[in-house]
């Protein structure tokens, strides 16, 4: 492996790294919403769905960054699968990230 490689590397186990962080903060502070605020509010129906929303979006951008890596592959075009894996982790890092940040305030 090249260094460049080795580096592609590091930089996926620290995206996974901080992708495992950010969601179980977010977890944790949408579970301390759920218990101090009632589910029927405005606000929390609003957080819901922004919550779905995110989330169906995301796992939409990552199913299509792995399709077009499938196609890709048929071309005869192989990207190693730490470029891979962070282009389908890429969509769930960040919005993990903004809704913990969004949720710490």
């Amino acid at each position: 492996m090249s260094p460049f490689a080795l580096l592609d590397v590091w930089q996926v186990s620290v995206m996974a790294f901080e992708l495992w962080t950010s969601s179980f903060s977010t977890i944790a502070q949408r579970n301390q919403l759920w218990q101090t605020q009632p589910f029927y509010s405005p606000r929390m129906i609003k957080e819901n769905q922004r919550m779905v929303t995110e989330k169906l979006e995301a796992g939409i951008e990552a199913g299509l960054a792995m399709q077009k890596t499938f196609l890709n592959m048929l071309g005869g075009q192989h990207a190693p699968w730490w470029v891979t894996s962070r282009q389908a982790m890429q969509p769930y890092h960040q919005r993990s990230s903004a809704n913990s940040r969004r949720l710490a305030r």
